[in-house]
């Protein structure tokens, strides 16, 4: 074997080495596609169904949503109020002006919904995906 042999030997190596990588290239690129499909099983990406958290009767659902969208903040609201407000004495709380019904419907909207917000963050921090690779890549 000459020098002009070992070197086309050594050419067709690297050429065919090249050939391996664009072939591994294409590959990950396909797997990587996979993966993103894969992933779109993502915490904010799960369907929500209101009837897991709420009770609601059938076909009659949409009033019982208006009136649990209504009725919890108000309470929440007077609760709020008579609680922290009024110290927890019902002569204070009588005291209160209750009449102002979107007052008290909006304290206790945004008692509900930070509480809300707390729990949706609490579930992300506690989902975990189905799939069995590692979110990271490495296995």
């Amino acid at each position: 074997m000459g020098i002009d042999e070992d070197l086309e030997h050594k050419r067709h190596m690297m050429y065919y080495n090249q050939l391996l990588q664009s072939d591994r290239r294409t590959k990950l690129k396909g797997e990587k596609s996979k993966k993103k499909k894969k992933d779109k099983l993502s915490f904010g990406s799960q369907k929500v169904d209101f009837k897991d958290y709420v009770y609601a009767p059938d076909d009659y659902e949409f009033i019982a949503y208006i009136f649990y969208f209504v009725a919890i903040p108000y309470l929440t609201g007077a609760i709020f109020l008579f609680l922290f407000i009024a110290g927890g004495d019902f002569d204070n709380f009588m005291l209160l002006n209750l009449n102002s019904f979107i007052i008290v419907w909006l304290i206790g909207y945004e008692i509900v919904a930070a509480f809300l917000l707390f729990w949706i963050f609490i579930m992300f921090l506690q989902y975990e995906r189905e799939d069995d690779e590692d979110p990271y890549g490495f296995g």
